[in-house]
């Protein structure tokens, strides 16, 4: 049963995503102005986000429910010894707190380079002497998101 509900969970954004980018394909062809396009694939995608995030937080609180319903069975005659084992926890709360970091960290690096290598190229091309120092700011653009993902395997780690 466990092993359905984690396939169900882990298609859900797959099957919410492959729709919204057929919807904007669909939407494209109809002659769609591409503001109210992104728009709605903005409006998509949190919705699959709030679902995804409510199913992990579901799924974490039924596996902490579970872990604490379960009892060991003590002998009549011998007490045993009171052992405290640590409530499993679920790791799925981890994890998208680990592509949430990845993914943002992705898109902040990618925008970054963007608006920094262009104006690197043009300073590049005025006075050739400026490469070393544009090429500085476009490797800030990029260590931007070699931290989201130093970020998720600390993460990752611990989880």
């Amino acid at each position: 049963m466990n092993t359905i509900i984690n396939l169900f969970i882990a298609l859900i954004p797959i099957a919410g995503l492959i729709g919204i980018t057929a919807s904007s394909v669909k939407q494209s062809r109809r002659g769609i102005p591409g503001k109210k396009i992104l728009t709605r694939n903005l409006v998509g995608f949190m919705a699959v986000l709030v679902v995804c995030g409510s199913l992990t937080f579901a799924v974490s609180a039924a596996d902490t429910a579970s872990a604490q319903d379960v009892q060991p069975v003590a002998q009549a005659e011998e007490p045993a010894p009171e052992e405290e084992e640590p409530a499993a926890q679920s790791n799925g709360l981890g994890l998208l707190a680990a592509a949430l970091v990845t993914g943002l960290a992705g898109i902040g690096g990618g925008i970054a380079v963007a608006a920094g290598a262009p104006a690197a190229i043009a300073a590049t091309s005025e006075d050739p002497k400026s490469f070393g120092k544009s090429l500085i700011f476009v490797a800030l653009g990029e260590s931007i998101a070699l931290y989201g993902v130093v970020i998720s395997i600390l993460i990752l780690n611990r989880v």
